[in-house]
C-alpha cells in the first residue's frame, strides 16, 4: 500500500504531504484545484514519463517521494534481487526529480535507477485507471491483452512456450525464404569467400613477418657498406700485419702494469681495468671475424624477399591495413563460409526443419487456444457477476474468438462483445456501450482482475463518469469492496462514492496576482458532510441537503 507521498514544485503544487491507509481514500475538490496533478505525480513516481512542464515556474526541480508497503508478494521481492537490491524489507522509497532542462532521476531505497526499472518496480505497487482505459476498452486491438492479464501462472507458461515455438518457426522460414529467393547470389557470395580464403591460407602469414623481410631487404641491399665497416673495424682492433694493433698496444699497457701491481694497489686496479678491456676488445674483434667469414650476399634471396613483400602487400590492400588484420579477415570469412555451407542452411534440411516447427507451432497454439478459451469462460461468468451488481443484470457480456495468422500472440483475434438487454443480440463492446454502461463495464472488469493481481494499491480517476442515482451507489459499493482487500484512492464527484469512503482528502486553489497553489487538508467528519451536501444540492446548502448527505455517510 501507499503510505505516504510527498509532492513539491510540481505543475501548480508548491509542497503537499499526505499520508494513506488501507481501505478507500477520495479526493474531492472543485474543477481545476490539482486532484488529477496529484495522480499524475503518482503517475510519474511510477514509472511515467517526464516533461519539463511538469516542474512548476520558476522552480529548478520537481520532487517526488512516496513510501509502500507490500506484503507476501515473492515475484516483487525476486524482481529486487534480480536486479541487485539486498537486505529487502517490506517497504520500499520511491523518488523521482524531474529537472526544469528536462533530466529525471530515478531512486529505489536511495540507489539510483533507470526509468524502466523504476517502471518495473511500481508495475507492483499500484495500478492507475483511469478515462484512458476505458478507451482501451473501446478498442478491439486491446481485448486479447486484457483477457491475458486474467490468466494465472500455468497460463503464461503455455504462452511462454508457444512464443518460443513461433520464435522458431519465424527463425527457420526466413531462411529459408531468403535461401530460395538469393540462391544465385547466395553461390556466389560462397564462391568469393572460397577465393578469398585459399588465397591469404596460401599466403601462410604471420603477423610479424613483413616487418622482419624489411629489415632482411634492408641488410642485403647496403651488404658492401657491411663488409667494408666491419673489415675497417677488425683491422682497427687487430691487423696482423701490424705489431703496433690496438689489441697489442693494450696487451703491453696489460703486461706492464700487471709488472709493478705488486707495488700499489692503484697499480692492481689499474691492470685489472687495462685486463678486462684488452678481454672485452679481443671478444668483440672474435665476433667481428666471425660475422666477416659469415657475411654473404645471395642475389636469389633478394629476388624472393622482394617477392614475398610484393605479395603480403597485396594481401594488406585488399583485407588490410596491417597483416594483423589479414588474419582477422580469414577468421570471419571462414566463420561466415561455415555458416553459409553448413547444414543448418541446407535448403533441404531447412524445408525439413520448417515443415516440423511448423507441426510444433500448431500444437502449441492449439493448447495456448484451449487454455485461453477456458479463461474466457471464467471472464465471462465474473463480469456477467460484477455487472449484475452494477445494475446491468440483464446485460450479458461474451469472448468471441476468430482464427487469423500466426503471431507472437498466438493465432486468434479476440473481440468483446456484449448484449445490453435480452434480444438485442451480442454487439461489439466498442460500438454499443454507452458511457455509463462503459464506465460499469470497465469498473467490473477492474474489480475482476483485482482479485487475480498483487498489487498494493489502486487508483480510480474519475471512472464513475456518466452515471448517477442507483447506479452510482452501486459503483460506490463496488470501489468500497475492492477497497476491503488493499487499498483505493479515487477523484470522484459522485456524493455516494464520496460519502462511502473511510477517508476523505479536499484540494483546494488558492490564486494571487502573482502565484496559483494546491492545498490538501484531511476533512474531519462534520466537514466531510458540508462537501456531500454541497455534491447534493450545490453552494446553497439546505437542511434537507445536510441532512441527505449525513445519512448517505451514515450509510
Amino acid at each position: 500500500m501507499l503510505q505516504e507521498i510527498s509532492i513539491k514544485n510540481f505543475a501548480i503544487i508548491e509542497e503537499i504531504h499526505l499520508s494513506f491507509e488501507n481501505g478507500m481514500t477520495i479526493l474531492t475538490g472543485e474543477t481545476g484545484a490539482g486532484k488529477s496533478i496529484i495522480i499524475d505525480a503518482m503517475g510519474l513516481l511510477l514509472g511515467g514519463r517526464a516533461s519539463s512542464d511538469f516542474v512548476r515556474h520558476a522552480a529548478d526541480k520537481s520532487e517526488i517521494e512516496g513510501l509502500f508497503f507490500f506484503h507476501h508478494n515473492p515475484e516483487l521481492l525476486s524482481v529486487l534481487t534480480d536486479l541487485g537490491f539486498e537486505d529487502i524489507s517490506n517497504e520500499l522509497i520511491l523518488r523521482r526529480e524531474i529537472f526544469a532542462n528536462g533530466r529525471s532521476v530515478c531512486r529505489i531505497n536511495g540507489q539510483m535507477v533507470n526509468l524502466t526499472t523504476l517502471r518495473q518496480i511500481g508495475e507492483f505497487l499500484v495500478d492507475i485507471h483511469g478515462q484512458h482505459d476505458s478507451q482501451e476498452l473501446m478498442n478491439a486491438k486491446h481485448h486479447l491483452h486484457l483477457l491475458d492479464e486474467f490468466g494465472d501462472e500455468n497460463f503464461e507458461h503455455v504462452k511462454a512456450i508457444y512464443q518460443e515455438k513461433f520464435d522458431r518457426y519465424k527463425d527457420l522460414r526466413f531462411k529459408l525464404t531468403k535461401r530460395q529467393r538469393n540462391a544465385q547470389e547466395f553461390a556466389q557470395r560462397i564462391e568469393i569467400l572460397q577465393f578469398q580464403a585459399e588465397e591469404i591460407e596460401a599466403a601462410e602469414i604471420n603477423p610479424e613477418e613483413d616487418q622482419n623481410l624489411y629489415a632482411r631487404r634492408e641488410k642485403l641491399n647496403n651488404i658492401k657498406n657491411i663488409a667494408d665497416a666491419l673489415s675497417t673495424a677488425y683491422l682497427a682492433l687487430d691487423d696482423e700485419e701490424n705489431d703496433y694493433s690496438s689489441l697489442g698496444n693494450i696487451k703491453t699497457c696489460m703486461s706492464e702494469l700487471d709488472q709493478i701491481s705488486e707495488y700499489d694497489a692503484d697499480y692492481q686496479k689499474l691492470a685489472d681495468k687495462a685486463a678486462e678491456s684488452f678481454y672485452l676488445l679481443e671478444d668483440v674483434a672474435s665476433q667481428i671475424s666471425h660475422q666477416l667469414d659469415n657475411l654473404e650476399f645471395n642475389p636469389n634471396e633478394l629476388l624472393q624477399i622482394n617477392d614475398r613483400i610484393m605479395t603480403l602487400n597485396t594481401l594488406k590492400k585488399k583485407y588490410g591495413p596491417e597483416l594483423t588484420d589479414v588474419v582477422h579477415y580469414l577468421e570471419k570469412v571462414q566463420l561466415e563460409l561455415s555458416d553459409l555451407t553448413g547444414v543448418e542452411n541446407d535448403s533441404d534440411l531447412l524445408e525439413t526443419q520448417v515443415k516440423e516447427a511448423q507441426t510444433d507451432l500448431i500444437n502449441a497454439s492449439n493448447t495456448l487456444n484451449e487454455v485461453r478459451h477456458q479463461i474466457a469462460k471464467g471472464l465471462e461468468t465474473d463480469i456477467k457477476h460484477e455487472l449484475a451488481e452494477l445494475y446491468m443484470e440483464k446485460a450479458d457480456f461474451e469472448v468471441r474468438f476468430e482464427t487469423g495468422k500466426f503471431s507472437a500472440n498466438g493465432n486468434e483475434h479476440v473481440e468483446f462483445f456484449i448484449q445490453t438487454n435480452p434480444g438485442e443480440g451480442f454487439k461489439p463492446l466498442a460500438k454499443t456501450a454507452s458511457g455509463g454502461e462503459l464506465s460499469r463495464l470497465m469498473l467490473a472488469i477492474k474489480s475482476s482482475f483485482s482479485r487475480k493481481e498483487n498489487k498494493t494499491s489502486i487508483v480510480f480517476d474519475e471512472v464513475d463518469t456518466g452515471v448517477s442515482g442507483r447506479v452510482a451507489q452501486a459503483i460506490a459499493n463496488k470501489i468500497y469492496k475492492i477497497a476491503q482487500s488493499g487499498q483505493v484512492l479515487a477523484i470522484s464527484h459522485l456524493p455516494q462514492v464520496v460519502a462511502i469512503a473511510d477517508t476523505q482528502f479536499y484540494i483546494e486553489k488558492n490564486s494571487s496576482a502573482d502565484v496559483t497553489t494546491s492545498i490538501v487538508r484531511k476533512l474531519q467528519p462534520d466537514e466531510r458532510v458540508q462537501e456531500v451536501a454541497k455534491m447534493l444540492a450545490g453552494d446553497d446548502l439546505t437542511k434537507e441537503a445536510l441532512a441527505q448527505a449525513k445519512k448517505l455517510l451514515e450509510k
